[in-house]
Parts: C-alpha cells; structure tokens; sequence
C-alpha cells in the first residue's frame, strides 16, 4: 500500500476502456472496474448491462496525490469520453453506460463541477456538457474476468475498442491533443507495468496445449476437417465467428448459408480487411486459399459458385472457428457486432 493514497470514481461508458485509459496516467497506481449510482446491492453485469438498476459501469482510481492531482485525473477523463452524450458513451447505449464524475466530499464535487464549467467555456464542444457530477455511494467491484480485461484477452479488447468509434472521436474532438496529453501523463519506460501490451498471437508451443489436435491441423498445417463431421456446418445460432488463434472477428451468421458441401459457408467475411487470399497451388489444381490476416491462420478456400448478391462462397474448416453467440457478443469483448443482430 502506497502511503497517502487516494482513490476517485468515474463513469465514462464501458468500463475495460475507462479503465485502460486512465492506467496509463503517471500516478495512478491501480483502476478497478466496477458499478455503482444504483439501487440494486451487489449487482451482476448481467442486472446493470440491461439496465433498470440505477447503476452504471464505473471505475475507482487509486492514486497517488503526490503525483497525480484530483484535477489532472479530471482532466484524463475529459480526454476520453463524449460529454455531450446523455444517452450513453459511443457504441454502447443507455443510462447505465453514461458518463458520471462521482464525488466523495465537498471538496472534489467544486473541483468536478469548475473543471466541468471550464470544459463547457472553451467551445470545444457545439453541444451541452451533460455529465452528471454525483455524490458517491457504495462501489461494487465487477466480476473478476472485467477486471484487467484489456490486459487478459487484448486481442479482443482491441477488436471490441477500434469498432466502438470513440478513438475515432477522440482524434476528431481534440486532434492530437489527446495523445500529447497521454504521452504527458504516462510513464511509458519499459520495466512499466502498466503499460499496455500488444495483442500477440500465442506461439506454437502455447497453441499445441490449448487447440485440439484436428484445430492445430488445421489452422497451423493447412489441413482440412471431414464434411458434415464438424461442429459449425449445421449451426443456425445467431452470432459470430472468430479466429480460433487470435480471436479476431472473420464472418458472421447473418452471411451463413447451406452450400450442401458440409463445411461452413459465407457469402462474404464481416470484416474483409481480416481475410487474407493467397494462391493454393497443392493437389495438382489452382485454388484461392484464404487466412486470417492476424493470426495467419488457415480457414479454407474461396470459390466464385456462391449464392447472389456477391457470388462467393467461403469454405471454411469449423476448426479454425471460434462461435460466439450474439447474446454472449458484448461479454466476449465483441459488442460492436451486436447491431447486426438486433431488429
């Protein structure tokens, strides 16, 4: 424990950002994810992710005083959320994912609410400040799989981030401003613990203990799964599929059809810049081989004997796919998807 430490809560949208966002600020020594404003005790992610419970996702920060001023760390939360947004933050909607400054004594409210007044006088914004500035009450601490989600699964967090549209707005909003201040704030040396790490695919070691035998066959030795004897081939859920190594987004359901072949087909991928073509020479004929762009993993190949609009079909092995369900989308780290999936 760090001698005359104190800690701050912010609401700012989805909390594995707000959290990712305010540990790279020198000073700050510790960011927990949690709920709090609300009426529910202890609630789940499930109760304050469907809203009704008064909470909203929110973070604690601990911080040292001595280096980092209640003032300043305003000044990070400013920097990184949509202030004139009263019905959430970016890609996810509704109160419980709105932006709130929770004070814990006079103190802190007349620093919040002055720093907020400044905010709205500089004209940086065309709109209204509508963050809420509110007296703190009990602070839930979330489940153990948000906490650190950033660092636990980054590739995932990454994918869900650069779709949820706030760095874009960010950049927009402050045009380099924002980087200059985090560049400022941070203590980016390389022994930093803090410091966020680069989503890295798991080496070939690590992939011959977590994938199946026919998975590593097929992802890592371009080999192909029997027809009508895998598990995605038949599957009607709604969702996504992602690369079984990297986890990054490759096709959806919504471009799913029945090709009568006994593989998976699509009839394009949902993120085509994920989707790699290459020439596949093998078995005496030309075909297109397609791979994931990240993970480099082996899918399958792409014919041009696919239904309209586009025409293509997609074969790809069930063993170099990873389902996720479209109720599970936002758990998994994947939350910018779910729109697909919602009448």
């Amino acid at each position: 424990m760090v001698e005359n430490e104190r800690s701050a809560v912010f609401a700012g949208g989805c909390f594995w950002c707000t959290e990712s966002d305010f540990e790279k600020a020198n000073g700050v020594i510790q960011v927990v994810s949690g709920y709090t404003g609300g009426r529910v005790e202890n609630p789940t992610y499930k109760q304050v992710s469907a809203g009704g419970t008064g909470h909203v996702e929110a973070v604690k920060v601990i911080y040292e005083p001595d280096k980092i001023s209640y003032r300043q760390l305003l000044d990070v939360f400013w920097h990184h959320v949509d202030p004139t947004d009263a019905g959430g933050q970016f890609v996810d909607r509704g109160d419980q994912y709105r932006s709130v400054i929770f004070y814990a004594n006079d103190e802190e409210r007349q620093i919040a609410e002055a720093s907020k007044k400044a905010l709205a006088a500089s004209g940086r914004f065309d709109r209204p400040i509508v963050t809420d500035i509110l007296p703190l009450g009990p602070f839930y601490e979330a489940e153990d799989y948000h906490q650190d989600y950033y660092k636990k699964n980054p590739i995932r967090y990454n994918w869900y981030r650069s779709g949820s549209g706030r760095d874009k707005f960010l950049e927009m909003t402050w045009a380099g401003e924002a980087k200059k201040m985090e560049q400022k704030m941070s203590s980016k040396t390389m022994d930093n613990p803090k410091k966020e790490r680069a989503a890295e695919v798991p080496t070939d070691e690590q992939l011959k203990r977590t994938l199946t035998p026919l998975q590593y066959q097929v992802a890592r030795e371009n080999g192909t799964e029997p027809p009508f004897k895998n598990e995605y081939w038949d599957n009607h859920e709604p969702g996504i599929y992602v690369d079984v190594v990297s986890g990054e987004p490759l096709f959806s359901s919504t471009d799913k059809f029945d090709s009568g072949t006994g593989w998976p087909s699509f009839t394009r991928p949902l993120q085509a810049d994920n989707v790699v073509e290459k020439q596949d020479r093998s078995f005496f004929m030309v075909r297109t081989e397609v791979r994931s762009k990240h993970g480099d993993s082996h899918l399958g190949h792409l014919f041009d004997d696919g239904p309209k609009p586009t025409g293509l079909r997609y074969c790809i092995n069930s063993a170099s796919l990873k389902f996720i369900p479209a109720g599970e989308l936002e758990k998994a780290g994947y939350g910018s998807y779910r729109h697909l999936f919602e009448k």
